[in-house]
């Protein structure tokens, strides 16, 4: 029971206490929310007043903004370090001062520089110590504004604002009184550094300023005791002559004559009178009137110097009338001298020259006269070229002078245009003509230099071009030759000649055989101008072929040599058994001598004493061809009566016109009388001619003699109407022992022709054949009246015809 009361007693001490531990929470609780309660309400009213108070001072910042804006006035405020500065307001329009902060900041964008660099100044000093500040400052667009710097709050700040009114009026008029001091600082040293005397006259006319120049001029030891002195650099009579000057004008500008130093001296003296006294300078014009009298006297000598030159020149002033002309110029326009005296202007000249049509033919005449009046108005000279209705040419050059006004020079350029065209043209003509010759051409200067060359000269020596180009000297270019041609000698005669110094400059002439086998005839001629032209010819090809004409013709000559000789020997040796065998069937045919002969035996005898015959005259020809040959023939010249003369030529050879029945035709003139000439020759001549055309006639047909004057010779002519010769062999019929077989025709020993042409050449007269094929020949031999002086004797056989044929011969 004692436990269950000791249980039950604490069972209810818990719950006591558990009941307290309960009532004090909610005790807390309720006192912790009547707190709460109590500070709610003081913090609502708290913020109630805040924000009474931020709408007080926001209304009251923008009043104040509002304020700024409206007193034309700006802000510029710095916060803490490392902030950006406020800038508030804005200034008026006047100021131009930009609205940009960035811009703002730059002061010398938008105030003057002495502005800008006070206010730079200003504003450091009150940032770094706070030094209050009150400037005036000019702006670019030149307004001023007041600048106005302090601390607040231990903020600086800077208010700047329009200047309005007298403070305005006062800012501008100080600014303008420090320009003026600075001028008239300006002034003032100017005038003290000035070589020229220069003074100021108060109103009582006395000396209140003099420059050290004019200290100098009245022999002063400063301006100082000039003034105090009254040193006058004016003598009175300049004096009275500038107060005479000064009635008509208050600035007064002579030239008078001032001694100074004890030298007579002219000075220009320019004085002005102001309300405030006088001021004047003095020039120092001597040497100016020394030039100026030069420049005339030149001026003078020009004139006349340009009166004498053939080009027309034209002096035009600033005002475009004339100042000057020359003779060439009034005679190469025709002007009159008085008109041209009267100082026309420059475009009335033009316009008279355009209606007389001495000008060139413009599309635009005013636009053409327009742009030749600019050089008027130019610095440089300008130049034009007139194509005269004339044919002439005019360079007109028109030089602008530095003063005003143009001379103009008129320079005929006709003959020197024509003779650079012919000169052009000759020298593409030349150059073509040295580019396109085979020779080689290779020009140096006096200097030793390659000037010129020609494509022949680089192939005929495989040089390079390129290496040529850049003009090498003589040396070089041997060099180069010298791998084809090593020949010191040779070089060194080249060199020589293109280089020597000797007086008188001789051609130079030889001929190189090259290691590859080519042979060049070169030579060396000097020009007029010093320098050397040489040329490389290729004569390779003529030098082979002359050496293999020489050897032919060596061997030729040879054969021939050898031929007469067998001729001569054997003519000779032949003539005498001939001789037997004539002598002997002479003997046979003489029945008296030798007995009776039956018919056949007196039929080989005619035909030996035929055959013998023959074979003589054979002989007899080669004989006299030899004898030709020889140069020891001469004619035994006379009277020949060539009537005569044909007939027994004739008579020779009528059987054998009657054995051919052919008809012989003679045409005689009857004037022909007689000619000196060797008759036994020109029997010879006639006979062979005859013979000729017997052979080569058809049976039945018909030759004809022809004989008449010509001139002061003889013509002769035998003409068939046999088979003729070809064409390709006329010039064959001529040669020695040429024969030839034309159908039943047989050529004889072919030695006819070659004596009839050998033997009217030695009587000086020419031979020529016609012939057409199936048609005849004719043989025309021209024959004079009296021989060459020459003639007695034969041309050698080696030497040609002194006079051409006009056809060879059968």
């Amino acid at each position: 029971m004692a436990a269950a009361a000791d249980k039950v007693d604490v069972v209810s001490t818990h719950q006591i206490m558990l009941t307290a531990s309960m009532i004090g929470v909610i005790a807390v609780a309720v006192a912790s929310a009547a707190g709460m309660m109590r500070a709610r309400t003081r913090a609502e009213a708290t913020i109630a007043r805040l924000s009474a108070d931020n709408a007080d001072l926001k209304a009251q910042v923008d009043r104040a903004e509002a304020l700024l804006d409206s007193d034309d006035q700006l802000i510029l405020a710095w916060g803490a370090p490392g902030e950006a500065p406020l800038l508030l307001g804005l200034l008026g329009p006047d100021a131009a001062a930009p609205k940009n902060r960035a811009e703002f900041l730059a002061f010398g964008s938008w105030l003057t520089t002495t502005s800008a660099a006070e206010l730079d100044r200003a504003v450091a000093a009150l940032r770094e110590r706070g030094t209050p500040f009150d400037l005036e400052l000019g702006t670019r667009s030149g307004t001023h504004i007041e600048g106005m710097g302090r601390m607040a709050g231990g903020r600086p700040f800077v208010r700047f604002s329009d200047l309005t009114g007298e403070r305005r009026e006062h800012a501008e008029l100080a600014e303008r009184h420090r320009r003026l001091l600075a001028d008239v600082e300006a002034m003032r040293a100017l005038f003290e550094a000035m070589p020229s005397p220069v003074w100021m006259r108060g109103l009582d006319g006395r000396l209140a300023w003099v420059n050290q120049a004019y200290a100098r001029a009245v022999d002063a030891v400063d301006p100082a005791q000039a003034i105090d002195g009254g040193l006058e650099l004016l003598d009175g009579a300049g004096r009275k002559a500038i107060a005479q000057a000064r009635n008509e004008a208050l600035a007064v500008d002579l030239r008078l004559p001032v001694v100074v130093g004890g030298k007579r001296v002219t000075y220009d003296v320019v004085d002005v009178a102001s309300a405030h006294g006088e001021a004047g300078i003095a020039i120092d014009v001597s040497n100016l009137e020394q030039i100026q009298a030069e420049l005339r006297r030149t001026v003078d000598f020009h004139a006349r110097t340009l009166d004498q030159l053939a080009t027309a020149v034209a002096i035009f002033g600033a005002d475009k009338r004339l100042q000057f002309y020359n003779a060439a110029f009034r005679g190469l326009w025709g002007f009159d001298a008085a008109f041209l005296d009267s100082s026309p202007d420059d475009g009335t000249l033009l316009d008279q020259l355009r209606a007389a049509r001495k000008l060139p033919e413009q599309a635009d005449w005013r636009s053409w006269k327009r742009d030749l009046h600019v050089a008027y108005q130019s610095l440089d000279a300008r130049e034009h070229w007139w194509h005269l209705p004339d044919g002439q040419t005019l360079r007109v050059i028109a030089n602008p002078h530095p003063q005003g006004g143009v001379t103009y020079i008129y320079e005929n350029v006709t003959e020197r245009l024509d003779l650079e065209k012919r000169h052009n043209a000759l020298v593409r003509v030349q150059g073509e003509t040295l580019d396109h010759l085979s020779e080689g051409v290779v020009v140096f200067g006096s200097d030793g230099r390659l000037r010129l060359w020609n494509p022949a000269f680089v192939s005929l020596w495989k040089l390079d071009e390129a290496g040529l180009a850049c003009k090498p000297h003589i040396g070089d270019v041997v060099k180069a030759l010298s791998t084809l041609h090593d020949d010191p000698t040779t070089w060194n005669r080249l060199k020589i000649a293109v280089t020597g110094l000797s007086e008188n400059r001789d051609r130079l002439a030889g001929t190189i055989e090259r290691r590859d086998g080519l042979v060049l005839d070169y030579a060396g001629v000097p020009l007029p101008d010093g320098a050397t032209l040489v040329t490389f010819v290729n004569v390779t090809d003529t030098v082979n072929v002359e050496r293999a004409l020489v050897e032919k013709n060596e061997a030729l000559e040879e054969a021939d040599h050898i031929k007469t000789d067998f001729v001569g020997l054997v003519s000779y040796e032949l003539r005498s058994p001939l001789t037997n065998i004539v002598g002997f069937t002479h003997l046979l045919a003489d029945q008296t001598r030798t007995g009776p002969l039956n018919d056949k035996q007196r039929d080989y005898t005619q035909h030996i004493m035929t055959s013998s015959q023959a074979l003589m005259a054979i002989v007899d020809d080669i004989l006299d061809l030899a004898t030709i040959d020889a140069g020891i023939m001469r004619l035994e010249l006379g009277e020949v009566d060539l009537a005569e003369a044909i007939a027994g030529a004739i008579e020779g050879i009528k059987d054998r016109l009657a054995g051919r029945r052919l008809t012989l035709l003679t045409d005689v003139a009857g004037d022909l009388g007689t000619v000196t000439a060797d008759e036994k020759r020109i029997r010879q001549i006639l006979f062979n001619l005859l013979s000729n055309a017997v052979s080569f006639s058809t049976e039945g047909g018909t030759v004809k003699v022809t004989a008449k004057r010509d001139g002061d010779g003889i013509t002769l002519s035998v003409a068939d109407d046999g088979v003729g010769i070809p064409e390709d062999q006329l010039r064959q019929v001529f040669e020695r022992f040429y024969t030839r077989r034309q159908g039943p025709h047989r050529g004889g020993a072919g030695l006819g022709l070659s004596i009839v042409k050998n033997f009217v050449e030695l009587h000086g007269g020419t031979v020529s054949i016609t012939s057409t094929e199936g048609r005849g020949t004719e043989v025309v031999c021209h024959l004079p009246a009296l021989p060459a002086g020459d003639a007695g004797t034969a041309p050698s056989s080696e030497a040609p015809s002194s006079t051409p044929l006009s056809a060879a011969g059968e």
